[in-house]
Formats: C-alpha cells, structure tokens, sequence
C-alpha cells in the first residue's frame, strides 16, 4: 500500500509493481495527465513535480523530482504536488500566471515540468526569502529543457513571478497538512499480489535501521537497492527491464547521517547533493563548483554521494574528487562494517569490491588543511544536466615553493576512475614550473589509452586530460596575468 498525498488529498494505492513510477501512477492509474513523459530518463524535465517532506518543524519542504524516474513507492508518507494542483479556482499560481503573461509557452509539452521547477523555486523564496540570483535560477531550471520557445522568456517569467499576488494552492489553507503528511507511515514491505501487464511483481522494502537492512540482504541476496533511482530507474524506462525486488534505503537512519569529527567527515551513502551542497560550500569550494555542473536540481534533489560512488561509473562526476581526497569507504554485510580506501574500491569497469551482500554504508571526506587545495574541472558537452567527457580532479600542497602529497584524478579516462600515479611522481617534491609538468605530461600520455565514443574520441580525451593539468601549471604560475584565470574559466568548463 503506497499512503501519501496528491494535491492536499490523501491517495492509498495497492497492488502497485516495485518498478511503477510516479509518472506511471498519476497517468495509467489516477489520471492526472498534466504531467509529461519527455525522455523517461530523467533528462528533459518534462515530467518534474514537487515532493513535499516533512521538516521536523511541523512543515513540509518541497523540492523539485523527476516523475520518471522515481520509484512510486517512494511516495509513502509525502506529499506529491502536480501542475493540476498550482491554480485557486481560476486564480493562477504565480508561476503559471508569469509563464503566460510573458510568453514563456509555445507547444506547451515542456510547459508543466518548467511550471513546476518554478513552483519549488517560488516556495523556497517564500520560506527562505533571499535574492533571485542568476546562479540560484540556471540551478532551478538547468534540469528543463524547451525545443522550440527559447529560454529568455522562461528566465524573464522567474524573474519576475516574485511581482504577482501570491495566490496559494487550495490545499495549502489546509493547517492540518504538514501533521496528516508526516503521520502516515513511511515503513512497509510490499508484495504487490497482481500487476499490470508487463510489470513486476516482487518486493519494495523500506527498512528504517542498518540492522533490518543487514537481514534483508540476507534473506534475498538477489534484491537490488535503491535509494535516488536516478541511475538504476533506466534499466526499466530505457531497457524495459523489470525491477522485482528493491530495498529501498532512503530511511535507514545510519544511511543519512553526516557526523563531523576533528578529521573530517563521515557521510552517509543515502545522503543526498542537495543536502551536501552547504557542507561543501563550507569546506571543499572546488567540490560545490562542481555540484553547480552535476545533473539538474530534480536529480542532485534525490541522486545520493554513495550512489554515485557504487554505480562505478568510469565517468561519474564524484569519485576522481574522492580519489583526489583519498576519501574512506565504510562497507557493511554479512560480516559486519569493514573500512577500504576508495582507491581499492574500484577493480575494473563497474566492478567493485564489495563482497556477496555487502553495501556501501559511509564514505569520509578528510578535511582539507589550510595548506592542501584542491582543484576540479568537468568538461562536457553542455554546461547543465550533462555527462562528463573528462573530469580532472587535484590536490596538492606547497612546501617551501614544492608540490607535495600530489594527487591527480581522472574520469572518461579509463575503464574505472583513476588516478595518474606517474604524472603525480613527476610532480612530487617539485616546484610547479614549466619543467615539471612537461615531464608529467608525458607520463600522462603514457598511462591513459581511453576509449572513443559519443562523447569524445580517444584523441580529444588525451588533449583535454593534458589541457586540464596545463590548466593546473598556470593556476600556480604567480607569474601570469591576473585576467588568465578568467580566460580559463570562459572555455575549460
């Protein structure tokens, strides 16, 4: 049984398959048709909506989620919102009546995910008022995509939707709301007794401690976890595959905690970007540079640091940083936690070291000293919501005009992520001149041979590898011009 809310109404769904999605039950199954199935992979944003979360505070927290890609179990005990559920009578929500009055809408199919990402964006200003910044706009709808009006009319509609009356939804006069929402039960095991045709039937598991996760791994050594689906979801949408039994982690309280220590910090696999996003503002800046070019808001919403990490993605955004940090991986299973280096968790394309029901419970980040900086740069094809060709992470430090502890991370370059252990001993104990990274650059061309593909070809990786570690040489160069950094920031990104 799936209890939650739809639209300020409650809605008890049973004998819903483990692979329906949200998208899937609000069209086939309640006939909301207002949102949109664009590229069922999470890409377009067509299908955006706003889930709602209690925040302990007796409120509910909304935020913007790919309808296509989220399990529809994942609604128990939230509140789903639809672009059905903006408008007061014929009053318009301020991001409706702002997308029509300033000509935001030509075929209209992109229309109710865009509505939608505005709808979150409008909701944060209110419960957390601070200015409309272009930085805080590109992030709230790099995730949507329109292929025929063009985005200056979008951006002029969130610009300005803060100028109308703030008409509210009908269901948010309801006081009892946020109570009713966060007293359903988020905690069940579903065995769905039929289907539709083409669905699985099987399990969709919600443990809330590590304990009962350990026995469900146990008992069905088979089941797949799932915490963001952003990845995992594909396997339905794009390669009709069916999910039977998934272990849902998002609850499990030792999963989606971070705990600081003198050291540094502990993470929680089912933590998700958007909660990182403060911490690595705060402590790691080349970190949260980065998070503004991961994904789309919709994703980083639900996508986890853990999933990232586990997916073993040879070009998956997070795990050169990690490698560049010599981040720690907690596994746990059968045989209770153990600690790895995340250098040794990678063994060969989406090969991992996790052994017969283990799962990745905790991954720690050292602290960086005030003296070790770090720096990261993302190459791609578009600047939001795009797949990297190659990421290039560093870290290093200066002692008496020397690089130590060098460590130079890559992705796209190999089958797994990989550091450049021969450029880093051409650079260890060096000053960071012209000399040294010639040398190193060499040792790079002779240690990476990647693959060609959609991309980039193997060429084009190479020079981009070689480009970023340039890019590094002239970031230490004192004696460049002010204005270069600038130059680099215009076209290396």
């Amino acid at each position: 049984m799936i209890d939650f809310y739809l639209n300020g109404r409650r809605q008890q769904c049973a004998d819903v398959s483990p692979d329906t999605s949200v998208l899937e039950l609000l069209r086939l199954r309640l006939g909301q048709t207002g949102t949109k199935e664009g590229c069922a992979s999470g890409d377009c944003g067509a299908c955006t909506v706003a889930i709602g979360e209690p925040d302990g505070r007796g409120n509910l927290s909304y935020h913007s989620a790919n309808a296509c890609i989220m399990p529809a179990h994942q609604l128990k005990g939230r509140h789903l919102v639809t672009v059905e559920g903006l408008a007061r009578g014929d009053a318009l929500h301020p991001a409706q009546a702002a997308m029509v009055d300033c000509h935001a809408s030509q075929c209209g199919f992109c229309t109710p995910g865009i509505v939608m990402s505005l709808f979150t964006l409008h909701q944060g200003q209110r419960q957390h008022p601070a200015p409309l910044t272009q930085q805080r706009l590109e992030s709230a709808l790099g995730g949507n995509l329109c292929r025929c009006t063009g985005y200056r009319p979008i951006r002029d509609a969130a610009l300005c939707m803060a100028d109308y009356p703030d008409t509210h939804p009908l269901w948010a006069d309801d006081p009892d709301l946020a109570g009713n929402v966060e007293a359903l039960d988020r905690d069940a095991t579903t065995i769905p007794a039929r289907s539709s045709p083409g669905k699985a039937v099987g399990h969709f598991d919600s443990p809330t401690d590590i304990a009962t996760l350990r026995e469900l791994r146990k008992e069905r050594p088979g089941s797949r976890l799932v915490a963001g689906a952003t990845d995992l979801w594909l396997e339905t949408t794009q390669q009709l595959k069916p999910l039977e039994d998934l272990i849902d982690v998002r609850q499990v309280a030792e999963l989606t905690t971070i705990d600081e220590t003198p050291a540094g910090f502990w993470i929680g696999a089912a933590v998700t970007f958007s909660r990182l996003e403060p911490l690595f503002a705060e402590h790691y800046p080349a970190f949260a540079h980065l998070m503004h070019r991961f994904a789309s808001a919709q994703i980083r919403n639900r996508a986890t640091l853990g999933g990232n990490v586990a997916n073993a993605s040879p070009i998956g955004d997070t795990p050169p940083v990690l490698l560049a940090l010599d981040a720690r991986l907690q596994l746990d299973g059968p045989g209770g936690p153990r600690e790895i280096a995340i250098a040794d968790f990678f063994l060969d394309y989406r090969k991992t070291a996790l052994k017969e029901g283990e799962f990745l419970r905790a991954l720690f980040l050292p602290r960086l000293d005030n003296d070790r900086q770090l720096k990261v740069w993302k190459l791609s094809k578009r600047r939001e919501d795009d797949i990297s060709a190659v990421l290039g992470a560093f870290a290093w430090r200066l002692e008496d005009g020397k690089m130590r502890d060098v460590h130079l991370a890559f992705g796209g370059m190999a089958a797994i992520p990989k550091r450049a252990a021969q450029a880093e001993a051409a650079l260890e104990g060096q000053a960071p001149g012209q000399p040294a990274f010639t040398t190193a650059l060499a040792a790079l061309y002779r240690e990476f041979q990647p693959l060609s593909d959609v991309r980039g070809s193997r060429e084009y990786r190479l020079l981009a590898a070689g480009n970023l570690l340039e890019r590094l040489r002239l970031c230490l160069d004192t004696d460049h011009e002010p204005h270069a950094e600038v130059c680099l920031d215009a076209y290396a990104h």
